[in-house]
């Protein structure tokens, strides 16, 4: 028996899943195999496997050729097929299926709310009454947007806070916001975990470089803090920069436990600096979620000429029935922090969308559960069944997440025939550009300066220790697009990095003729 809360979920679910099914049909896609000729690894990609000593069977490669055609009725023929129906750890590149349905099911435009509640009232410009800070997960609530937030409350009249802040996070079921990692790094900032109101990526960012003026060292720090000191008693030594953080000490007194949001926090900083560093970034999770909140929110309610009775000790809660609403602040739209997500690789961002879907279509409190059902709804909409795939959180931080790379490159082919195909082929890193493809594939693409169009590879990468992963289109130097994946899992897997980028060199020459292969 079903209980009361639990239907609208449900009714939620089956409505969109009906929904979905509807477009099923507009939006299928027909891939054409070649038969046996096509398995095999391009030679390159081959000789450097070797190389690295990783065997044949420790890679997939699933390739492509994306056929022009009419809108909803894109066709792709497949050119390479290596174990490409085998379940791997797609590491990173899962974000591709987070971003796209993300985009597909909310649309471009979508924006978070962040709505700010008061049980007082706004008297000769003060604020006499809390504050109730209620989120829903925008991923990208950081020092420019907040700054926008405490203009738009002065904007109504409010100078001055005689009250206290709550923050209700009650959008999240609470285990999603429990701090579990894959590697026991908890302090490392790729290991966040979601929030509905997620500040700065709960994460202190320390700006280190030698000063132009004097011989010592700066540290600068965003965001700002209420109640942050910091404390320089670094030496500068004459080093290269490469192991810059080897000889760093850091300590942070007392450590964020919730037990005081407003108390004053020291950031210590020792050990030696090589002065060849022009300037590089520390960051750091360390604080809990209420106090990193508390003094933010602080410190940017100062910084914009507000003032406190007291100042505040910020704590959870939930908007009581009689608060009423203030103001609802909107984030970026989604477009753009599906950029950050795959040019960046952001993890929590790619957790906070796939919990926005379970949030937006199936209610709240959010769960990873309720976002992998949206997404495998909406993949039964599009005709795609991937009955090996396993989501996790949706970023591709996990030792579980699987997917075959046939099925993530059936998922690029899709992205074709959706209307939102600009805005996700956009988002991902260009090789030689930008995001974490900024630094490869150089060599190969000087090849092609010559040419008055230049091909490029717009690639999601991957990378966990023993895992290696790429997946995105290829425009070769002829102007065919292609949709690659390819991952590696294996001890090895490191050293993969340049049979990747032999299999994308191929790709954009065209690829060798599959007789040249082996």
């Amino acid at each position: 028996m079903r209980t009361k809360s639990s239907l609208p979920s449900l009714i939620n679910l089956l409505a969109f899943l009906w929904a979905s099914l509807v477009t099923c049909q507009a939006h299928s896609v027909n891939i054409v195999a070649q038969g046996a000729p096509l398995q095999f690894i391009p030679k390159a990609v081959a000789t450097s496997l070797e190389k690295s000593q990783i065997p044949k069977d420790a890679i997939s490669i699933s390739v492509v050729e994306i056929e022009p055609g009419q809108p909803g009725k894109i066709t792709a023929k497949t050119k390479v097929d290596w174990r490409s129906k085998q379940a791997m750890n797609p590491a990173s590149t899962m974000k591709l299926l987070t971003t796209l349905t993300g985009l597909d099911v909310l649309g471009p435009q979508y924006r978070w709310r962040t709505n700010v509640y008061t049980d007082g009232f706004i008297r000769q410009g003060t604020l006499k009454g809390n504050l109730y800070l209620q989120g829903t997960g925008d991923p990208k609530l950081v020092p420019e947007e907040m700054a926008k937030m405490m203009n738009t409350l002065q904007n109504l009249g409010i100078q001055k806070i005689d009250g206290n802040l709550f923050f209700d996070r009650s959008a999240y079921a609470p285990n999603v916001m429990e701090h579990s990692t894959i590697d026991g790094e908890s302090l490392r900032a790729y290991n966040v975990p979601p929030d509905p109101l997620l500040y700065a990526f709960r994460t202190l960012s320390f700006q280190l470089g030698k000063s132009r003026t004097a011989d010592f060292i700066d540290i600068s720090y965003t965001p700002p803090l209420s109640q942050l000191k910091v404390i320089n008693q670094m030496q500068l030594v004459d080093q290269s920069c490469d192991n810059w953080k080897s000889n760093i000490r850091f300590n942070l007194d007392p450590e964020g436990d919730g037990a005081s949001t407003n108390q004053l926090l020291t950031a210590q900083f020792s050990g030696s600096f090589p002065k060849g560093c022009k300037g590089v970034n520390y960051n750091v999770v360390a604080l809990d979620a209420n106090t990193f909140f508390t003094q933010g929110f602080a410190a940017a309610w100062e910084l914009a000429g507000g003032t406190w009775t007291q100042a505040p000790t910020g704590q959870s809660g939930t908007v009581p029935l009689a608060a009423r609403l203030l103001l609802q602040f909107e984030g970026i739209p989604l477009a753009d922090d599906v950029q950050d997500i795959n040019k960046l690789s952001n993890n929590v961002m790619a957790r906070q969308l796939m919990l926005t879907l379970a949030l937006e279509k199936m209610g709240k409190p959010a769960t990873t559960k309720n976002g992998e059902l949206v997404i495998q709804s909406w993949l039964k909409g599009l005709g795609l069944q991937f009955p090996e795939l396993v989501i996790e959180n949706g970023s591709g931080l996990s030792r579980n997440e699987a997917i075959s790379a046939e099925h993530m490159t059936q998922l690029l082919v899709s992205a074709r025939n959706l209307s939102v195909t600009d805005t996700f082929y956009n988002s991902l890193p260009i090789a030689g550009t930008d995001g974490t493809m900024k630094n490869r594939l150089m060599a190969h693409l000087r090849k092609f300066l010559h040419l008055k169009k230049k091909p490029e590879a717009r690639i999601k990468t991957g990378a966990l220790v023993d895992v290696r992963a790429i997946s995105g289109y290829v425009m070769s130097k002829s102007g065919r697009m292609y949709a690659v994946t390819s991952f590696i899992n294996h001890p090895n897997a490191l050293k993969g990095l340049e049979a990747h980028d032999q299999l994308l060199a191929w790709l954009l020459n065209d690829g060798p003729d599959p007789k040249q292969a082996r």
